[in-house]
This record gives C-alpha cells, structure tokens and sequence, in this order.
C-alpha cells in the first residue's frame, strides 16, 4: 500500500477543505491511501511512514503559516538531518484570500513550501496545465483556493475549485506508486 500523508493547517476552513479534496484523490489510485494530518499533530514517524508529502498552507501575509513553519522546523528537519525523505514524492497547495485573484499570495506560499520539499531530497510533483480543474484554481506549483472575495468578506471554496486539488492528489498517488520500491538516489 502507498501511503499519501498530507498536512495542513486551516483558519476558515478552506485548507481544510482543499486537504480533504486532494485526500479523495488519492484514494482514486488503487493501492493508495490518503492520512490527513493537522500540522501541529505530525510526527517524524507519520514523514518516515510516508511514500508522499503534500503540504497544504493558507497564506499569511503573502507567506506560509506559522504552524506549518513549525512543522517544517520541528518535524522535517529531523528527517532532513537523517536524509531520510530522499527520493520521496512532494507536492504543495495553499489557500488564500487578501488582494488579487491568486488569492493573495498563494503563489509565493507554494513557492517557499516547495523550497522546503526541494531542501528534504524529495521528487517534486507539479501541477500541469492540462489537470482538469487548473483554469479555475491552478498554478504551476500546484492547487490555489480563494477563500474570500475581493472585498475579503469570506466566500468559501467553490466545487469548481476543489477539482484541481482533487486531481492533484491523484497525480502525486500515481508517481509515488510507480516509484515505490525504487531506490532513486543513492
């Protein structure tokens, strides 16, 4: 079995909601399984279980959440001493609302995600344009929610944009099954 963990942490609801989304994804794969996990009740044990990471984040000031930074520094960076993410699959999401129709810096929260994923070893999965869903909340690094409109009163997430998240999940569960058991670096 591929286990797919996916953590996140939420304000509104709309991480939450694109975690779920990217969970039923992955168990469209056979032989795959989705383990949604809150960033502050992640362990190293649930990284080094893993065959997949995706990391799902709302912006905070154009940037990533104070949780998940924790994550980062508290969790991954023990299985970054130990190389043992090397050669696992990575991936990103991030919600958003603030100005502008990227949801106010989801681009620059996936970024600064898939630096930490980049930094861990890991094979980082994409988000490409030809996904069903991406014209609506897609971006190259991968799934974006507004959760908010532009006067930023809140506004949820739309099913139209939990269709990239949905297929992003897919996509990740794919590559870590057809890489399960390969030794990719060495």
């Amino acid at each position: 079995m591929v286990k797919v963990l996916i953590v996140y942490a939420s304000d509104h609801g709309g991480t939450e909601k694109m975690a779920q989304a990217v969970a039923e994804g992955v168990k469209l794969v056979p032989e795959c399984e989705a383990e949604l996990k809150r960033a502050d009740q992640a362990t190293i044990q649930d990284l080094l279980s893993s065959d997949a990471l995706l990391v799902g984040s709302p912006v905070h000031m154009g940037s990533i959440d104070w949780r998940i930074k924790k994550f980062i520094d508290t969790v991954c960076s023990g299985a970054w001493m130990q190389d043992k993410m090397i050669g696992k699959v990575g991936a990103v999401f991030a919600s958003g609302a603030g100005y502008g129709n990227g949801g106010g810096g989801c681009e620059l929260t996936m970024l600064a995600l898939l630096n930490n994923i980049a930094e861990l070893g890991m094979l980082i999965v994409p988000l490409p344009k030809n996904t069903p869903g991406y014209q609506a909340a897609g971006l190259q690094w991968g799934p974006y929610g507004r959760a908010h409109a532009e006067d930023l009163s809140p506004k949820g997430l739309s099913e139209e944009q939990l269709i990239s998240s949905r297929n992003h999940g897919k996509n990740v569960a794919t590559v870590a099954k057809a890489l399960k058991g390969i030794q990719v670096f060495a």
